[in-house]
Order: C-alpha cells, then sequence, then structure tokens
C-alpha cells in the first residue's frame, strides 16, 4: 500500500495585506510575506472559523496525496497592528479577529478559473477529483464555482473549506459517516468521471487510519482544540481520522451514488 508523505508546512510572516477577494464569502486576501511570495490568506477570523481552514488543509493534502495538483500551503502569522490602519471596518474586524496563525495558499498569478465547456481534462483526473470530493463531502465545486483553476495550461485545485461540513454540527459526526451525498449531482467534472469505480478500486486502500493520521498531525493544534465541547487536539484528530476512514471503507456509499447521479 503507498504510503502518504508526512506533510511538512513552512511558516511565513505576513508583511503587507494588499486587497481582498469579496468574491469569497469568507473575505480572503492577497497579502505579502517575509519569504518574498504573495499568498492568498484564509482568515481564522472569517465565519466559518478555524474549522474552514482545517477542511482546506486536509483536502488539499489529501488531493495531492492522489497526485492532484494543489498550490503550496503553509502557515501565515498575522500580526496584531495590521488592523489599526485598515479603513474599511469589515477587513478591519476580520484582521482583528485573525491575529496568530492563519492559513496561506500560494497566490497563481495569471490563473484563470477553470470552465468545463473550453478546458480539456481527462477522465482519470475528473474521476479521482469527483472520488475525493465524494469522500470529503465537499459541496463547492459546481459550474457557478468550480473551485479550480487553470495556471500554466494545468489544473490546480483550490478552496476545500467548505468540505467535511459535518464538524460544524460535531455531536451527530457519526450519523454523518455514511450518509447520502446528496450534492454530488451538481458537481461540474460529474459528466466527465467515467472511471471513478476504476479510481475507487486503485485509491480507496491508500486513506488508511496511518495516511490519514499523518495529515492530521501536520495541523496546527490551536486550530483543533475544541474549547466548547472539552475535547484536545488529539481527540479532535481523532475523530476526523475515524470520520474520513470509515468513508473510505464505505467507499461505495457516495461512488454509487455517483454512478447514478451520472
Amino acid at each position: 500500500m503507498l504510503e502518504i508523505k508526512s506533510p511538512e508546512i513552512r511558516e511565513v510572516e505576513i508583511t503587507r495585506y494588499i486587497q481582498p477577494f469579496r468574491e469569497g464569502g469568507s473575505l480572503p486576501g492577497l497579502v505579502d510575506a517575509d519569504d518574498g511570495f504573495s499568498y492568498v490568506i484564509k482568515f481564522r477570523g472569517a465565519g466559518q472559523g478555524k474549522k474552514a481552514l482545517v477542511a482546506e488543509f486536509i483536502g488539499g493534502e489529501l488531493a495531492r496525496f492522489l497526485g492532484l495538483r494543489v498550490p503550496e500551503m503553509v502557515y501565515a502569522n498575522l500580526d496584531e497592528g495590521f488592523g489599526r490602519t485598515e479603513p474599511d471596518e469589515e477587513i478591519q474586524d476580520l484582521l482583528k479577529f485573525s491575529v496568530g496563525k492563519n492559513l496561506g495558499v500560494s497566490f497563481l498569478n495569471g490563473a484563470i478559473t477553470f470552465d468545463a465547456n473550453v478546458d480539456d481534462i481527462s477522465a482519470e483526473e475528473a474521476s479521482k477529483i469527483l472520488w475525493l470530493d465524494g469522500l470529503l463531502m465537499n459541496v463547492d465545486r459546481t459550474v457557478k464555482n468550480t473551485n479550480m483553476l487553470i495556471w500554466h495550461k494545468e489544473l490546480w485545485l483550490i478552496d476545500h473549506g467548505a468540505a467535511l461540513y459535518f464538524h460544524h454540527n460535531w455531536d451527530n459526526w457519526e450519523d454523518t459517516v455514511l450518509k447520502p451525498f446528496v450534492q454530488i449531482k451538481d458537481h461540474v467534472l460529474l459528466s466527465k468521471a467515467s472511471v471513478v469505480d476504476e479510481i475507487d478500486a486503485d485509491y480507496k486502500r491508500m486513506f488508511s487510519r496511518e495516511n490519514i493520521r499523518k495529515v492530521l498531525d501536520a495541523i496546527s493544534d490551536e486550530w483543533l482544540i475544541d474549547e466548547v465541547r472539552g475535547l484536545d487536539a488529539e481527540q479532535v484528530r481523532d475523530v476526523y481520522v475515524e470520520f474520513i476512514g470509515k468513508r473510505a471503507e464505505n467507499s461505495e456509499v457516495f461512488v454509487n451514488q455517483i454512478q447514478n447521479a451520472r
């Protein structure tokens, strides 16, 4: 069985806030960092909070494990002084509540949005993406919002923050594991993903608890601690590992749903 490589996440300091991306509901922003690169920042103080950062991280790293292209992710530290001179009150509040460790995604300068009617994608790549989105219950890859970019003539995946939505209703996570994922019928790649059964046979066994754990171990403890329910970071990691592991073991639930929708 192929073993996942433990993600090595760099840490950077945000040096300049450039602009918000207002088409995103969580108001991500473009920044410069002290390593000389620009990043799209997913802020911990946005509406969905740190859970969206966790989903983004898990989705991105598991996609990378499948050989899909995902921009580099970094831990991006925001100093408390950033919000003081921002004239927009909404952004000022966002920056104030996001002091500390945020998630940065490498900015693909010049990238354009993927268009299923124009851009080519192989059946294998489309099937990998659809399979992963079924596994993680990612509701946010539709025709209206593909969350895929074409950069240097290659397809790149972005924005996994809406995946794993069970964690917004944490107390009932066990009931969600084997539930049908009805939103798969709206997936932008549904018609192109013609080898999902083959992908499922090749990849489901790779999503062992050990491989999933390596991704969760790379996530910052401070994003995972659930003070409301009195859960420490390790207890929360255990839930994510069990949820994803059980869905992979029972992948016929979403694979059959994909085939029926097709």
